[in-house]
């Protein structure tokens, strides 16, 4: 099963490295993670997804909680949320007609053209990972050159505030 935990840290140099560490240590696979500055420049949220059964989970958050640096604990995924993956693919595009092509396909997955250059485009993408693969999968046949993406970023549904979200039974308050 894969789950999608979110971890309020504070934004101190060293927190990313300590909690992949240690998590990597003891055996659990991240993967995805993105990490960024939240509202509070002082805090950071992580945003990483572990694949397991509900005992992984259970022993990720504990191993979460134990970190001086992690404020809060929330497992997303029990909760109605909303994810998103963002990707930039630069792919081959003479001028001409797979350039219209690209570009109508561009237009259908709600991207944006973001470089044209003489023989290749970047392209920005967001969406669920179901939609940045299927894209990735119509870009094969033009040539790819080059692709990077984020990690997974997600956030629970606006029926439910934050102090809700901090009482609610599957947050853990570090």
């Amino acid at each position: 099963m894969r789950h999608v935990l979110s971890a309020v840290v504070q934004n101190v140099p060293g927190v990313l490295a300590h909690i992949s560490g240690m998590l990597a240590s003891r055996g659990y696979n991240i993967d995805s993670l993105a990490v960024g500055e939240t509202e509070d420049p002082h805090l950071s949220r992580m945003t990483f997804v572990v694949v397991g059964d509900d005992h992984v989970l259970e022993q990720v958050r504990k191993q979460l909680e134990k970190i001086v640096t992690v404020v809060r604990v929330l497992d997303v995924s029990s909760s109605d949320f909303v994810e998103r993956d963002l990707m930039l693919i630069k792919v081959a595009a003479e001028p001409g007609g797979s350039r219209s092509e690209i570009n109508e396909l561009v237009d259908i997955f709600r991207g944006r053209i973001v470089d044209v250059g003489r023989q290749e485009i970047i392209i920005e993408i967001s969406g669920t990972e179901n939609k940045i693969v299927a894209f990735i999968d119509l870009m094969r046949p033009y040539g790819i050159r080059e692709l990077v993406r984020t990690g997974r970023i997600a956030m629970v549904r606006s029926g439910m505030s934050l102090e809700e979200q901090v009482n609610d039974p599957h947050a853990v308050e570090a």
